[in-house]
């Protein structure tokens, strides 16, 4: 008897884990009785203050890392220039790493926690690096012009063993937190209220917000600290607002609402291949009821809701097709259990299906990432030689140059939530204004205007180097003032509002439940593969021209370079990507959730 208790005690305690798993809990892992005292916009403030700390630690390391490479360690400033777009794509890349974790294991929560101590481990060394003078090449000898060229001591491998290692420990640290916060903070509001799902509309763009607030600080105060009082000082205040983040983040934790983790989704995924492939002989049901699904608790995954059925991808819906053999397991306790291996739900099979939905969006959303990767490079490179004095006692830094960026944000979504919103509602009926698929696709198109006026100022400021006779020398200031980049960065302001934002919320709301973090890693990983891709376009440019004998559109001296083309190409392939863009998203059916009805009633045949 008391053998048969503490097993009907055990089955208890897990229906009761399956069943508070899509809702919130506490820290400790208990259903939230009263959701008042937790989450919503008070939760959100001390997410909000972390990843404005964070996002001006890892914009304070691009911002300004080109010159350290060619400066302090006489890199070229193409290979500077690849190297760190490599860095963007690993840092953007990584965050698939820290999604699953948080989806399968740990949670949201303590993945945030740990990988922000592993963050300020990777940036003490960024700081030792830049700080200690035996771990960089000596300068000593060498002219600004000869280290500019790359011609000066190089580093040994030591130095640049250790460079890369706390580069690449930001890397890990950056991509464990990013996808968590976004989704950790859409956590906060609960999706079946009305008033708190419109509060999650908002929440996405106030933490776009607070992304760029991060890139102005790094942009403006960290530069600033980096060039006036050295690498080492710049380098180490960002180690202190990391470790200052991690505090604020820790300071929430009795506010927070959490999720329960859902064990690993691409077990889950192999699972409905593996009993696909196994039963690719059957055939499918055409009354949807019959396929298997759970009733006696939410669903058969912790952390999500059940899926409707859809008639896509319909050789997948084999692995939820109910045979005589899938009920026998008897190495658990219940001999009805089902083999994962051989029957999986219909809510198991729709998590594959919507994922792979997903995958042609994230695919046409790399375009975008690779424009605002380069335009925002080259425009580093074209403002050290423009004209930067703001009236007559105040210079622009060219690391600061991209500062616009960030400024057009902050102009552009208060306009978009006040004014944009309730304008073009009364038009379409949607409570967003637009749906997140034709707000993406309106960011498409500024993208691709912000390469157009970038290959059309570059024309000029090109231009203009060669009839003033200072083409060669990559040190001289052009007539011409920095400000004419101001168009490029407004339409990468927009851009940014409607794309990068459209795609974030897009992401984390038609990503299953139990993987809301993997569904924000989209967004990341689609920045990582517009990062790779820039830098592979890049060297094949740089090698295809050198061996035509012309002037290489990339070079270390951007007034011989052709800039210029390079962003012309840019237009064409962001136009082309755009039209495939808009049938893929005509095509593209959103995500549903729905209660199944239960068929124990009905007669379920077995094979």
């Amino acid at each position: 008897m008391d053998v048969e208790k503490q097993e009907a005690e055990k089955k208890a305690r897990e229906l009761e884990r399956w069943n508070v798993g899509v809702k919130a809990v506490d820290r400790h892992g208990r259903p939230l009785a009263d959701l008042s005292k937790t989450g919503g916009w008070r939760a959100s403030l001390f997410i909000f203050g972390n990843e404005v700390a964070e996002r001006m630690v890892y914009y304070g390391i691009l911002a300004n890392f080109v010159t350290f490479l060619v400066y302090k360690f006489h890199h070229s400033y193409p290979d500077s220039a690849n190297i760190v777009i490599n860095f963007m794509g690993t840092s953007s890349l990584t965050p698939i790493i820290g999604a699953v974790i948080a989806d399968s294991y740990l949670g949201r929560y303590w993945t945030i926690a740990i990988f922000s101590t592993v963050y300020f481990v990777g940036l003490v060394c960024l700081t030792i690096s830049a700080a200690v003078p035996s771990m960089r090449p000596s300068n000593v000898g060498c002219t600004q012009l000869e280290i500019f060229l790359g011609v000066c001591e190089k580093p040994s491998l030591r130095q640049t063993a250790f460079l890369y290692f706390g580069w690449y420990v930001v890397a890990l640290g950056s991509g464990g937190i990013r996808p968590c916060v976004a989704a950790f903070g859409a956590d906060q509001f609960n999706e079946e209220d009305p008033a708190e799902k419109k509060n999650l509309d908002l929440f996405f763009n106030w933490f776009y917000f607070m992304i760029n607030l991060g890139g102005l600080l790094s942009l403006t105060g960290i530069v600033y600290i980096q060039n006036y009082l050295g690498w080492g000082w710049g380098l180490g205040s960002l180690a202190f607002a990391m470790a200052v983040a991690n505090i604020i983040f820790l300071a929430g934790t009795p506010l927070y609402r959490y999720k329960l983790p859902s064990g690993s989704p691409f077990a889950r995924l192999a699972q409905v291949v593996v009993a696909a492939v196994r039963k690719r002989n059957l055939k499918v049901p055409e009354d949807s009821n019959l396929l298997f699904e759970v009733y006696d608790r939410e669903s058969a995954i912790i952390g999500s809701r059940k899926l409707p059925h859809t008639r896509t991808l319909r050789f997948f819906d084999k692995a939820a097709v109910t045979t005589s053999s899938d009920m026998v397991d008897q190495s658990k306790p219940s001999a009805s259990d089902p083999n994962p291996w051989r029957l999986c739900t219909i809510t198991q099979v729709e998590e594959l299906k919507v994922l792979w939905r997903l995958l042609p969006i994230w695919a046409t959303n790399i375009m975008v990432n690779t424009v605002f990767s380069q335009v925002l490079s080259f425009s580093v490179e074209q403002g050290f030689t423009m004209d930067r004095s703001v009236g007559k006692h105040f210079t622009i830094l060219s690391a600061s140059v991209p500062v616009f960026a960030p400024i057009f944000v902050f102009i552009f979504l208060p306009l978009y939530a006040k004014l944009y919103v309730p304008m073009v509602r009364n038009w379409t009926g949607h409570q967003s204004g637009n749906t997140h698929l034709q707000r993406v696709g309106a960011g498409l198109v500024f993208s691709t205007l912000a390469a157009l006026a970038a290959a059309l100022v570059e024309g000029r400021r090109r231009h203009l180097a060669y009839a003033t006779g200072l083409a060669q020398n990559p040190l001289a200031t052009l007539p011409i003032s920095v400000f004419w980049l101001l168009p490029q960065y407004a339409f990468i302001g927009l851009a940014e509002v409607f794309a990068s934002v459209g795609q974030l919320e897009f992401f984390y709301e038609q990503a299953p439940d139990s993987m809301r973090s993997i569904g924000t890693s989209f967004f990341s990983t689609a920045a990582a593969a517009g990062s790779y891709f820039a830098s592979l376009l890049n060297t094949i440019l740089r090698s295809a021209t050198k061996s035509t004998g012309q002037s290489p559109w990339v070079n270390n001296n951007i007034n011989l370079a052709h800039v210029d083309y390079y962003c012309w190409l840019l237009v064409v392939l962001s136009t082309i990507n755009f039209v495939i863009f808009v049938v893929v998203a005509h095509r593209f059916e959103y995500r549903q959730t729905e209660t199944h009805k239960d068929p124990t009633t009905q007669d379920i045949p077995l094979d």
